[in-house]
């Protein structure tokens, strides 16, 4: 699932560091109960058979929607497409989820705890730097553009360790968007609306847990 720096949403007005901070509490509490309505998806769809695709389309369409909604000045239409959002993400992912749950519990608990520590390590470092990350976002994106389509060229040609370089390869990207994100919202937040910030650092998050399911579990995401 891509993030918003991917799509090119989220971005307006510079928020001075005094309302970047103040943002926080708000960006991290929508991000928890973001994790908690995923987890409820999961849980809800996990003797689901049908297709995740379906849900994955509806998914892009909560994030254009939330996107026009935030343009528009509409927070709690917002609010309710970023929880719509995750419960679709989590509906997308419950069959694998349930899979290693039932073969292989262990790489269930080690990709979340892993998450949350891969997530804290980069995100302290991104809020806690007086560094600008921004210029870093480009050369990040050029890098999920070939990382990505080397995922696709894996589809339909083998190459050994494949599963094992492209999670490691997109850990790489995606801690340099997490990094970004907790730096923007640290020191020069570009969102009005702690929404789309929110948004963009639950993609990351559930992108990350994605990645380490993968590669715990020996690509069964993949498949």
């Amino acid at each position: 699932m891509p993030t918003y720096e991917q799509m090119g949403f989220g971005q307006g007005a510079a928020l001075t560091g005094d309302r970047a901070r103040a943002v926080f509490g708000q960006v991290m509490g929508l991000v928890a109960f973001a994790l908690g309505f995923a987890a409820l998806g999961a849980y809800v769809g996990r003797n689901e058979q049908t297709n995740g695709f379906i849900f994955l389309i509806a998914a892009f369409a909560c994030m254009f929607g939330l996107n026009a909604a935030t343009a528009r000045g509409r927070e709690q239409l917002a609010i309710g497409l970023l929880f719509g959002l995750a419960l679709l993400l989590g509906l997308a992912i419950a069959p694998i989820v349930n899979y290693y749950a039932h073969t292989q519990p262990g790489v269930v608990y080690q990709a979340a705890g892993s998450t949350a520590l891969f997530v804290g390590a980069l995100g302290s470092f991104g809020y806690a730097t007086r560094r600008d990350l921004s210029r870093y976002i480009k050369p990040f994106l050029i890098a999920f553009g070939i990382v990505f389509v080397f995922g696709l060229i894996t589809l339909f040609v083998v190459i050994p360790g494949s599963n094992i370089i492209y999670c490691v390869l997109m850990l790489v990207v995606f801690g340099g968007f997490t990094a970004f994100d907790f730096n923007r919202l640290a020191n020069n937040g570009r969102y009005q609306s702690p929404v789309p910030i929110a948004a963009s650092i639950f993609l990351d998050i559930f992108n990350v847990f994605l990645l380490l399911l993968s590669l715990f579990g020996g690509g069964t995401t993949r498949r």
